[in-house]
C-alpha cells in the first residue's frame, strides 16, 4: 500500500541500499530480480527527485526574488552575488559560504559543472535568510 509519495517495497529497497547491499544483494533477499530492484530503486529516486522540486517550490511561495546566476558564471562570483543581494535587500543569509556552495550545487546539480553554472538559476530569499532555488 502507498502511503506517501514511496511504496513500501521502494522504501524497503532505499533502506537496503542505505546500508550499503548491492542490488544484486538485495534481489537475492526479497525473492525478485535484479532488474525488478534496478526498476524499483529508479522509481523511488524520481518520486524523491519530483517531491524535492515540488517543495523547492512551495517554499519559493513564501520567500522574494533576489537574484539571478546566469549561465557561465563562476560560482564562488554567484556566491559573492547572492551575498551582496541579500545584504542590499538587508536580509542575512543563513549559511556561510562553504554550506551555500553546497546547497546551490545539491539543488541544481545538472546546472554546475566543476565552478561553472550551466544554466541560469533563480535564486529567492524569505525573511529568515534561508534560500531557495529554481
Amino acid at each position: 500500500m502507498k502511503d506517501g509519495l514511496l511504496t513500501e517495497r521502494q522504501k524497503e529497497v532505499l533502506r537496503y541500499r542505505k546500508q550499503g547491499m548491492t542490488q544484486q544483494q538485495i534481489a537475492d533477499l526479497i525473492n525478485t530480480s535484479k532488474a525488478n530492484v534496478c526498476t524499483i530503486e529508479k522509481s523511488a529516486t524520481e518520486n524523491i527527485r519530483r517531491a524535492r522540486e515540488t517543495l523547492d517550490f512551495v517554499n519559493t511561495l513564501d520567500a522574494k526574488e533576489l537574484c539571478t546566476i546566469t549561465a557561465e558564471e563562476d560560482l564562488l562570483e554567484a556566491i559573492n552575488t547572492i551575498y551582496e543581494e541579500a545584504e542590499r535587500c538587508g536580509i542575512k543569509v543563513r549559511y556561510d559560504t562553504v554550506t551555500l556552495i553546497n546547497r546551490v550545487k545539491d539543488a541544481n546539480p545538472n546546472k554546475i559543472h566543476a565552478r561553472y553554472i550551466q544554466d541560469t538559476i533563480q535564486v529567492y530569499i524569505n525573511d529568515k535568510g534561508d534560500l531557495f532555488f529554481e
